[in-house]
């Protein structure tokens, strides 16, 4: 690779704080699914759906719809007695099921596991077969007020696909519907609108977006202890963010931290709607860095949210780590913290190389500084002295046995 090419490439990419608005519309009626690279990718009616099916993985994440008003109970009844269900108790002793706010693989369905290894909640896993039978049945009150018995007859691995049956609670109006999981290649679920009794391809491929702009429902202690309807962000599978409090956000750093691939890091609760003011308050000195899916690195601070009013959420985006490309495209192991430096740097390399060469390049092409590298197999840690170089954007090569890979460096 030329150091003209890289050269280019940085100045092209160079770290920019972006303020941004990202809309779910009044009343938060959409859902905005939002690429930290390229920006909202889709967005979807957040009433198009009921269910939601997970098309990977044997952890048979069922999601229901709460934000819409949809309200969940498991019935002490099992599929056999499916005839025979009386909600008489329902209000006292049936508990009301949610969607996890930290993990997409356990939807309001797959709550109150047993010690069953295999239980995911509505049925049992097959580990032989990699068939899931349905063992339980669940009475649903929809957002129009109307009540339904429903139940998840089971996961058929060789044709890939969940059954599942609704009926009004007397048994009347029985109707079954299914959602082929190959149907959905790259995504992370599909949706069931149980109203026009259809499958529904709503979300963008997997790997296009990293933050779902939306409103959910989160367990809140202000100002009582309750389950309420909230607008927030939620990260993607294999996205993973930090919070940084009690520093001022031009001085915070993710060096250090520990990542969290729990999906509501970021959340809501960096806004509060003040009862006695009746105006959003934001929390101070609060940052966010979400590491996206390619390994990049973004700072994230909310400046202001619109309300149901029009939905907006307006933040400030600014690439701070990058994942390294060596010299035939592919992302490497490669970072240097802090960046923007200021004094030292540590770089961060996994290689297999014993030994490589590290060069410091600035925006003319010259190389303004050199280091021998030693003992570098594994994961290893270096601090680098950059105290020396005068203010700028240069790029950090490291070049040995297999290796060649370079990252961008911010000089303050």
């Amino acid at each position: 690779m030329r150091i003209a090419t890289l050269l280019a490439a940085a100045v092209t990419s160079s770290a920019v704080l972006a303020q941004t608005i990202v809309t779910t519309a009044p009343q938060n009626a959409q859902q905005a699914y939002y690429s930290l690279s390229n920006g909202v990718v889709a967005s979807t009616a957040l009433a198009d759906w009921d269910l939601a099916f997970e098309l990977t993985g044997i952890t048979g994440s069922i999601l229901l719809n709460t934000a819409k008003g949809h309200k969940l109970y498991k019935a002490p009844y099992t599929l056999a007695q499916w005839s025979s269900i009386d909600t008489t108790g329902l209000g006292a002793s049936w508990s009301q099921q949610h969607n996890s706010e930290t993990d997409w693989s356990s939807g309001a369905f797959n709550q109150g596991l047993t010690a069953n290894p295999f239980d995911l909640g509505w049925g049992i896993y097959n580990f032989v077969t990699h068939n899931i039978a349905g063992d339980s049945c669940f009475v649903l009150k929809l957002s129009t007020g109307e009540w339904k018995k429903l139940r998840i007859d089971g996961f058929t691995a060789t044709t890939n696909s969940f059954s599942f049956t609704w009926a009004d609670l007397d048994g009347a109006n029985e109707q079954s519907g299914s959602l082929v999981r190959s149907a959905y290649p790259g995504k992370n679920f599909g949706y069931y609108n149980l109203i026009t009794n259809t499958a529904l391809d709503l979300e963008p491929l997997a790997a296009d977006w990293d933050l779902l702009f939306t409103k959910y429902m989160a367990f809140v202690t202000q100002p009582f202890p309750a389950f309420y309807p909230v607008a927030g962000v939620l990260q993607n599978r294999m996205v993973e963010a930090v919070q940084i409090d009690g520093v001022p956000t031009a001085n915070a750093t993710y060096w250090g931290e520990t990542f969290d691939a729990d999906m509501d890091v970021l959340g809501y609760d960096w806004k509060n709607f003040n009862q006695g003011t009746f105006q959003w308050e934001y929390a101070q000195d609060r940052t966010y860095f979400v590491k996206d899916r390619t390994g990049d690195i973004w700072k994230i601070v909310f400046v202001s949210y619109g309300g149901s009013a029009n939905g907006n959420f307006t933040f400030n985006q600014e690439l701070v780590g990058e994942a390294s490309v060596d010299e035939t495209g592919r992302r490497s192991a490669l970072a240097i913290a802090p960046n923007p430096s200021v004094g030292t740097m540590n770089m961060i390399i996994a290689s297999k190389a014993h030994s490589a060469q590290l060069s410091i390049i600035d925006m003319n092409g010259r190389v303004v500084g050199q280091e021998s590298l030693t003992g570098l197999s594994g994961l290893v840690q270096r601090p680098i002295d950059v105290s020396a170089l005068p203010a700028g954007l240069y790029l950090v090569r490291v070049q040995g046995d297999g290796l060649d890979v370079t990252v961008r460096l911010v000089k303050e």
